[in-house]
């Protein structure tokens, strides 16, 4: 496996990249954001990732990984969270292709974090199932079994009481209902508390920005598997991408 690949995380408010040392999972440059252009659609997406290739400038046999806010099957979205609805059945990864100028490897971006967090992160060496879930304007979720990623999985849409998982616990919710630390940890209970009755986890990974405050939330949760804060924070995507990319080399 090559030792350096580049790594770009696509959001609905912003795309970030660097190249990222796939051994240790380090960054080698400084990581570039700019803002996702309004509308987030596939052109004007494009442009933006290929300006970042641009001042990145990684050698011709440097893989490119990119990760996207999306179901991804066969380099097609078949999604499209907090971006143009034009992606729902696009051809993403022959478009990314063309207008790079390159190869590139393509992934969701909730499947990028999670990964990163168990080559590197906070789920290292952890054994039989892990599920990796970022709270934030939604539920992202990535499933890893004894180090094998499960793709696609899109537990934060889980039909809970009546309602979409996220519209109810992601930490948008929490904002917008305007709810106390305990109150969403409630919700947060119901919502691992059915992970755990249907998957039975090892163990669970919490990420998203609001990680960095997981000791006012995480301490209130009761279930049988450990769960604990990710670690890579807001590079778990770019270093998920640049190592998927290097092993798909």
């Amino acid at each position: 496996m090559t030792s350096l690949a580049v790594g770009v995380d696509i959001g609905g408010t912003g795309i970030k990249g660097a190249i990222v040392d796939v051994a240790s999972g380090e960054l080698t440059t400084d990581r570039i954001k700019k803002a996702t252009p309004e509308g987030g659609k596939p052109h004007d997406i494009t442009a933006v990732v290929a300006s970042i290739l641009e001042e990145l400038a990684p050698a011709a046999d440097v893989p490119v990984g990119v990760c996207f806010p999306a179901i991804v099957r066969d380099g097609k979205t078949m999604s499209a969270a907090n971006v143009s609805k034009k992606w729902i059945g696009f051809e993403a990864e022959a478009l990314f292709e063309k207008e790079l100028g390159r190869a590139i490897h393509f992934v969701n971006d909730a499947d990028a974090a999670g990964f990163a967090e168990q080559q590197f992160g906070a789920a290292k060496g952890k054994d039989g199932l892990v599920i990796v879930t970022t709270l934030g304007t939604g539920i992202g979720s990535a499933l890893i079994n004894d180090g094998v990623l499960i793709v696609n999985s899109e537990l934060g849409h889980l039909e809970i009481d009546g309602h979409d998982a996220e519209s109810r616990a992601s930490f948008a919710a929490k904002e917008r209902d305007d709810l106390s630390w305990k109150h969403w940890a409630k919700r947060l209970q119901t919502y691992y508390s059915t992970l755990e009755a249907l998957l039975s986890p090892e163990l669970f990974v919490v990420g998203g920005g609001v990680s960095k405050q997981y000791e006012e939330f995480l301490p209130l949760l009761d279930l049988q598997a450990e769960i604990i804060p990710a670690t890579l924070r807001n590079n778990a995507g770019i270093i998920g991408a640049a190592t998927l990319a290097a092993r798909s080399a």
